[in-house]
């Protein structure tokens, strides 16, 4: 029988090696340590009355920064909202921060194509395309030109993206697996698939893929109306060295970070063996986590806090599933785990 390799992808935050941490022998002792990472709560999906929100960009960022958030990507529908003047009135160091951002919103057909494009240095226009994956590609590749980071917003909004659409698309990392809009059937119906498991088609399919959370907040007036769609829904929780625009959406690519509709993390680690989720727990609730592999399937469900997996090799991938008693959830990113003896026929992730 060959030999067993697993190589493990540490794509989480707090993906923490013993060997980063260790000094060498020979290493001086006045090296520079490395930065210290922190956690920072934001959203990358909101509107203001520039496109068609409800509210003014400083009403939007100030219900943002009152609420407990770090960080804000404003993302008008094919308009880049200036962020200088909220940052000098709103912006702290460490504290809070405003991204520039855009939706840039296109169409084929009768099927909207929403991409956001994060820190673009400009507008980008709506590009087209002669089919959904065009039209899908054509814009990821627009966000990039413009400097900025892609992600691929509500798919199952008017059922216009399917999971073999999304797969085929190119350089982009991201993609919302919950939307807070309440017209974007996450849960998907009638056939169509909701947003975990068409994630776990793509990532079984060989396809790294992160998931997001984000609001997708438009009114801010109505914040009892359950029709609308409010802030509040819907976030990530992001690990970097600091609260730049730049750590920010680079530990967002690597995958440093989860989504979360309400649940925290207290700690969250993954070594060569094992994946360890620790809960913040709230008083009057229950949890529990569900570590899901190829193809969906719940490889393990347990109920203790701190909850850990122990990889076994052959499951392509492992990402949790956190669920709270009163229906809140977090999900962290796939840890890839290969295995090159006995799972040949499994695509490795790219």
């Amino acid at each position: 029988m060959g030999r067993l390799y697993i190589v493990v992808a540490f794509v989480g935050a707090f993906c923490i090696t013993l060997g980063a941490e260790q000094q060498s022998l020979g290493q001086r002792s006045d090296a520079t340590p490395k930065p210290r990472l922190r956690w920072y709560k934001g959203n990358t999906h909101t509107h203001t009355l520039n496109s068609d929100g409800d509210s003014t960009p400083d009403e939007v960022v100030r219900w943002y920064r009152e609420h407990g958030y770090q960080f804000l990507v404003l993302t008008d529908h094919n308009f880049l909202t200036s962020v200088d003047g909220l940052n000098a009135l709103h912006g702290a160091d460490e504290q809070f921060l405003v991204i520039r951002g855009e939706e840039v919103s296109d169409h084929f057909g009768d099927k909207p194509i929403h991409v956001n494009g994060l820190n673009v240095e400009r507008v980008v226009e709506p590009q087209g395309g002669k089919s959904v994956v065009e039209t899908i590609q054509r814009n990821v590749d627009a966000v990039r030109d413009a400097r900025g980071v892609p992600h691929i917003n509500h798919p199952n909004f008017r059922w216009a993206i399917t999971a073999d659409e999304l797969k085929q698309v190119r350089n982009n990392k991201l993609f919302e697996v919950f939307n807070g809009h309440p017209q974007v059937n996450n849960q998907g119906g009638g056939g169509v698939p909701g947003l975990e498991d068409v994630w776990d088609a793509i990532l079984s399919s060989g396809k790294l893929l992160y998931g997001i959370a984000v609001d997708d907040a438009h009114h801010f007036k109505r914040p009892w109306d359950k029709s609308t769609a409010r802030p509040g829904q819907g976030w990530v929780m992001v690990r970097a060295d600091r609260l730049s625009p730049a750590a920010v959406l680079e530990a967002i690519e690597r995958g440093d970070f989860y989504a979360s509709t309400g649940v925290g993390l207290a700690d969250y680690q993954v070594d060569s063996s094992s994946v360890t989720i620790t809960i913040q727990e709230e008083r009057w609730s229950k949890y529990r986590v569900q570590f899901i592999g190829k193809d969906g399937r719940i490889l393990k469900e347990v109920i203790s806090n701190p909850a850990v997996y122990q990889f076994r090799g052959n499951e392509q991938y492992v990402r949790a599933k956190i669920i709270e008693s009163n229906g809140k959830v977090a999900w962290t990113q796939p840890t890839l785990v290969a295995n090159r003896g006995s799972n040949a026929g499994s695509p490795p992730l790219r």
